[in-house]
């Protein structure tokens, strides 16, 4: 099953309030913010070289940040729009300087995934949150993006991002519309991520199959319970 960009909406644009001393809060940039402040100059400055996708900003104890999420089209066969590379900037803001705190970037693999071709990457921003999970007044950023195979995310990859006081932690899904070829890949450090960020990432999990967007690994909650940094069908 295919995901179009149109199914991709904001879910968390309200304020969150974790105890009365800690405020965290987070929105989307409408399409006027980011064309007044984002300008070519700026991201230029920036060094942003793709089209800008979304913006989201969000304040917490350690101040005003943007993650800006970039994506580069090509021509492609498909009826949808192709993305070939995409790039997401994490950046701290005050007093007019922007500072970065992270980056990532990804692209569609040439010679294709261990099942298929792959024309395409986006954001999975059905998924993005950006929430304080264990009440440190601290937000935990989770991103999830993915490919597209020749039957669509049946057999692309999916990549779960968590990014803890600055350091990322990943989760590598390869999709499959058959069961070996399905495996999945987590980071050692992700099993030192407190716990309620890990309980929040399998439910995440659980609504991507729910969605009938990847299928994880028979048995794969029992898995990350025992911290397995790879499991698949066999």
């Amino acid at each position: 099953m295919k995901i179009t960009l149109a199914i991709f909406t904001t879910l968390f644009l309200s304020s969150i309030v974790f105890g009365q001393d800690s405020k965290v809060s987070s929105r989307q940039l409408k399409q006027q913010e980011i064309d007044s402040i984002f300008t070519d100059s700026l991201k230029t400055k920036l060094q942003i070289e793709y089209s800008i996708y979304r913006i989201y900003q969000y304040r917490d104890k350690s101040g005003e940040h943007f993650i800006v999420m970039t994506e580069n089209e090509f021509e492609c066969d498909e009826k949808e729009k192709c993305f070939d590379t995409i790039k997401a900037f994490c950046y701290s803001y005050k007093d007019g300087i922007y500072n970065l705190e992270w980056n990532l970037k990804d692209f569609i693999l040439q010679k294709g995934n261990e099942v298929s071709e792959e024309y395409s990457i986006s954001f999975w921003t059905k998924y993005f949150e950006l929430n304080d999970y264990n009440g440190d007044g601290l937000v935990d950023p989770i991103l999830v993006y993915g490919t597209f195979g020749m039957n669509g995310t049946s057999d692309g990859r999916i990549k779960i991002l968590v990014y803890h006081k600055g350091k990322k932690r990943a989760i590598r899904h390869q999709n499959g519309t058959l069961d070996f070829e399905r495996n999945t890949r987590v980071d050692e450090m992700y099993y030192q991520l407190p716990t309620e960020i890990q309980n929040r990432v399998q439910e995440i999990m659980e609504t991507i199959t729910e969605n009938d967007h990847g299928i994880f690994p028979y048995g794969w909650k029992t898995a990350m319970k025992n911290q397995k940094l790879k499991f698949d069908e066999n």
